[in-house]
């Protein structure tokens, strides 16, 4: 490994401002959309994660920047700080956990239900070894309860060089909490757009 795993982190630079983005706006979101189909994943019919990279993140930031009409580099900054963790080191996934509920009645149900669900998140890989979500420290204090959870999570899964040999065809993700069981085997081009963020380059 040649480069600096901080070299996948965003600045100042990768930003534009906001007439700028706008000429590339609807090529960027096209280009985000697709990347995402391969990216995002259901786990039975209320939890999705989306895996982040640094493209899906410069995404958010701009869009927060042109919604909050952001034009000074300190605003900008600020969206960086929060952004820039969920973008995978090496060795590392970075996630987006959303609890997809549309009506009150919903919510009531599954928010107590489901509390401690962003630990529950597990790789299952090919060779037997598995690896479980780890809440994004930054993150955990706003969205973590007792008594009930957030609809949206952030975590990340922290892989040993073997585990990411292991990472191949046949990687299952699962939950394993205990209101809440689900597992599924990864698609080969989900795969390889995951390993991807776990070797560096």
């Amino acid at each position: 490994m040649s480069t600096s795993t901080s070299s996948r982190k965003l600045t100042l630079a990768d930003i534009v401002d906001v007439r700028a983005y706008e000429r590339e706006r609807e090529q960027l979101r096209a280009r985000v959309i697709d990347l995402k189909s391969r990216r995002r994943l259901s786990l039975g019919h209320v939890v999705t994660i989306t895996f982040e990279n640094r493209e899906t993140m410069r995404h958010q930031i701009q869009e927060m920047a042109r919604v909050e009409k952001l034009v000074t580099d300190e605003a900008i900054q600020e969206e960086l700080d929060i952004y820039n963790p969920m973008i995978p080191e090496p060795g590392q996934l970075c996630a987006t956990v959303f609890i997809e509920l549309t009506s009150d009645e919903q919510l009531r149900l599954w928010l107590p239900k489901l509390v401690g669900i962003e630990r529950s998140f597990v790789f299952r890989l090919p060779d037997g070894q598995e690896v479980r979500s780890i809440t994004e420290e930054q993150h955990e204090s706003q969205l973590t309860r007792d008594d009930v959870t957030a609809a949206v999570h952030y975590v990340r899964f922290e892989f040993t060089p073997a585990q990411v040999e292991a990472f191949r065809d046949g990687v299952q993700l699962a939950i394993d909490h205990p209101e809440y069981l689900e597992v599924i085997e990864l698609l080969p081009a989900t795969v390889a757009e995951l390993r991807a963020d776990l070797v560096e380059g």
